[in-house]
């Protein structure tokens, strides 16, 4: 180890405080110092940090220029007609059942928020059959592979690809193995993971975690596109075939993983790259909205957008600028290989302040209780501007998106919504089919969605159907069709079933099952 050469291209840098702590390390945490160090393009480092930090040069501009999407360019599945929508699907399912679709998972967050220490994916929300996000997700791959079959005849898979970091990967993959990668098979599940960025102190000095580490963090969901290139992933697709992919982020409860109809209308739109958006509710509601600006897709987040702005409505009442984006994305392959090998070093570093546990100037561990450093992350969707051809499909709040990103307790995107959110579409597929819920006293209840009684806080009725039945509500009515259900119910592939509430506690199910 040339130690001397090493602290003479630190101080070039102004980064000469990496090691002061040498003389305190026993050999081992010395060269992992050493390696860490090394593996650094301080270059590359230290323009990224500028370019992220310096006034004039983050992505942030005036909205002046702004304007919506073009009318033509977006879709409205509330809008659509009864045959269109069958042709988006049953379109959407052949480009499954060729084999030419994939699934892409953003899953390189931890479970910090939500106050438990794996990632995300192995949450469980308290659904009746105790489910994760990931088997719900799991289980929905595996019904779009049986309808698609069911359509054509053709045997499929989906692969489905998973982006985790190096804090979720080791513990993903062992939860996956635990489960059998719930009937899935194991070399169609595909983990890599993302890059890790050293972290900074406001003043650009790279901080040491340890005294033999540096502080490193996950290079944000736009991250995404080098770990594809650094993991050989695309290649992969296109021994696979695959043509194109539906990326989405793991803490939506309610995504429709490889939708055969937003696949379908993308292709009809020739997209090359494609977005679900929900209307926006407010002006101020904290969301960003999917815009044009000087002629390029991109997302302009709710902060840098005027109040004034904000509050410009179409003739027919609606916000001008309403596309929110909910991180839901479809690409193709084609589009993805030239953002990783043409255009990723052109995607700029967005800026989050963070509480960075840390060592001080005396080698003293610290654990900040105020921000005191920043991350460099890059958004997943700042790709939108190199499409030749984009396409946003507007979709249902209540059918499509319901975030987890809060833990237990609070009163938004958190566990006990996310778990109303699902249950109440559930309860929507079976009135659809023809089924309807009574109260103790065999009374009908009303066509509303769930609710929750303002006394326990309990539900009064609560339905679950699993992936493996239904993926969109399609097929049951042989199943709900003049029937009338009392109570809570989880239908699963062996039929209808009763749950059970003891003690004031969540409904359960009488019996174990794992679909």
């Amino acid at each position: 180890m040339d130690v001397s050469s090493l602290r003479g291209r630190l101080e070039g840098y102004g980064q000469e405080h990496l090691l002061q702590c040498w003389d305190e390390l026993n050999a081992e945490e010395q060269k992992a110092l050493y390696d860490d160090i090394s593996s650094i393009d301080f270059d590359r480092l230290t323009s990224d940090f500028r370019r992220a930090t310096t006034p004039g040069n983050s992505q942030a501009k005036g909205d002046e220029t702004l304007l919506p999407i073009p009318d033509e360019a977006c879709g409205s599945v509330s809008r659509m007609k009864a045959d269109e929508k069958k042709r988006y699907w049953e379109n959407g399912l052949r480009v499954i059942a060729d084999g030419k679709a994939a699934a892409l998972l953003l899953a390189g967050g931890q479970g910090t928020r939500l106050g438990v220490p794996y990632p995300k994916g192995m949450y469980n929300v308290g659904l009746p059959s105790q489910k994760t996000l990931y088997q719900l997700q799991a289980e929905r791959i595996l019904k779009l592979q049986n309808l698609a079959f069911q359509l054509t005849g053709k045997k499929c898979i989906i692969p489905w690809y998973i982006m985790t970091s190096e804090h979720t990967k080791g513990k993903t993959e062992g939860f996956f193995k635990s489960h059998n990668y719930f009937g899935l098979e194991a070399e169609n599940v595909v983990l890599f993971e993302q890059r890790m960025q050293p972290s900074f102190f406001f003043d650009g000095k790279v901080v040491l975690s340890k005294k033999h580490q540096i502080a490193r963090a996950p290079d944000g969901n736009g991250g995404l596109y080098y770990a594809m290139g650094s993991c050989k992933v695309v290649e992969d697709m296109r021994r696979r075939g695959v043509t194109c992919m539906h990326a989405y982020c793991v803490d939506n409860i309610l995504v429709k993983v490889v939708d055969p109809i937003f696949i379908g209308f993308c292709q009809e739109q020739k997209a090359d790259c494609g977005a679900k958006v929900v209307r926006k509710m407010e002006p101020t509601e904290a969301v960003g909205v999917i815009c044009i600006r000087d002629g390029l897709t991109e997302v302009v987040e709710y902060s840098e957008i005027t109040l004034d702005t904000a509050k410009k409505r179409r003739d027919n009442g609606q916000l001008l600028f309403n596309a929110g984006n909910i991180c839901n994305h479809y690409f193709t392959t084609d589009f993805v290989d030239q953002v990783v090998k043409q255009h990723d070093h052109e995607l700029l570093h967005h800026v989050a302040r963070k509480k960075i546990p840390c060592i001080d100037s005396n080698g003293v561990q610290i654990t900040p209780t105020a921000n005191n450093g920043i991350k460099l992350e890059k958004f997943v969707f700042d790709v939108f501007r190199f499409s030749k051809q984009f396409a946003a499909l507007e979709v249902l709040r209540e059918d499509e998106f319901s975030p987890l990103k809060n833990g237990p307790g609070k009163d938004t995107d958190c566990p006990a919504s996310c778990r109303l959110s699902l249950l109440s579409m559930h309860h929507r597929w079976v009135m659809a089919a023809g089924g309807n819920f009574s109260d103790s006293s065999g009374t009908i209840l009303p066509l509303i969605p769930l609710r929750r009684c303002s006394t326990s806080g309990a539900a009064e009725f609560e339905c679950e159907l699993s992936p493996l039945v239904s993926y969109s509500g399609e097929g049951i009515d042989k199943i709900v069709s003049k029937k009338v259900f009392n109570g809570h119910i989880h239908i699963d592939t062996d039929g209808v079933h009763t749950i059970a509430e003891e003690n004031g506690s969540e409904p359960h199910s009488k019996r174990a099952r794992s679909d």
